[in-house]
């Protein structure tokens, strides 16, 4: 069984059935709900990043330089993160895709989202993305930060565990994430990018009744984890 656990926000560390360690979206010791540290983490292989704000990215280099995990983002990302250190980056760029050792195959999904890389001073931007992942049949998709997107009827019955953002404001609400479950149709879906702060907090089991029982709501607290 993959395992899956939540840290807070968008935060989520994956242990693939053959024991690969991958962590989505790191973003720890600035994070109020988190229940680890990023220097907790000390065996990982890949880290996925969806864009570069600091909610998302802010432990990035340092779990990067540390680790040796290879850092898998945008192109752009990718390369910022190699110039500050970072041995192990892996450059894509929307709708392409590629196998990973170990891992499976990783594609980079659209989403609609702020382009700043935190700490550039402005100087340098990347196309925010989610991931869609199919590891040897278990399908996860992360889909970062974003709106609601027509694109998302493209992943229809490709999805086991989606992870969607429900906080509002800055990306879908409830409403709009309950539509994407609609269109994507997955197996579970596990609500994120939600209760940081009082600008995205919702309740998560209204999230669940707006999804009904086409598909399962897995709601975590942080450090809980999910098995499929």
């Amino acid at each position: 069984m993959a395992s899956l656990t939540w840290h807070g926000h968008s935060t989520f560390s994956l242990v693939t059935d053959n024991g690969k360690r991958a962590l989505f979206d790191p973003f720890l010791n600035g994070n109020p709900k988190s229940d680890i540290r990023a220097e907790d983490i000390t065996d990982l292989d890949y880290i996925f990043c969806s864009h570069g704000h600091g909610d998302h990215f802010a432990d990035a280099i340092s779990i990067a330089k540390r680790t040796g995990a290879m850092f898998v983002s945008a192109f752009e990302l990718a390369g910022y993160v190699g110039s500050h250190g970072a041995k192990h980056t892996h450059g894509m760029s929307i709708g392409g895709g590629y196998t990973f050792d170990g891992l499976g195959y990783v594609k980079l999904t659209a989403a609609l989202h702020g382009h700043a890389i935190e700490g550039s001073e402005g100087k340098a931007t990347t196309h925010p993305c989610g991931f869609l992942l199919d590891m040897n049949g278990k399908r996860l998709y992360h889909a970062g930060d974003t709106a609601l997107m027509m694109d998302m009827q493209l992943l229809k019955g490709r999805v086991d565990v989606a992870l969607l953002p429900i906080g509002d404001n800055f990306t879908m609400g409830p409403e709009d994430a309950a539509r994407a479950v609609e269109f994507i149709e997955p197996k579970f879906v596990i609500p994120m990018h939600y209760n940081t702060w009082d600008v995205i907090a919702q309740d998560p089991q209204e999230f669940a009744r707006r999804v009904g029982s086409t598909t399962t709501t897995i709601i975590l607290e942080p450090g809980q984890s999910f098995e499929f």
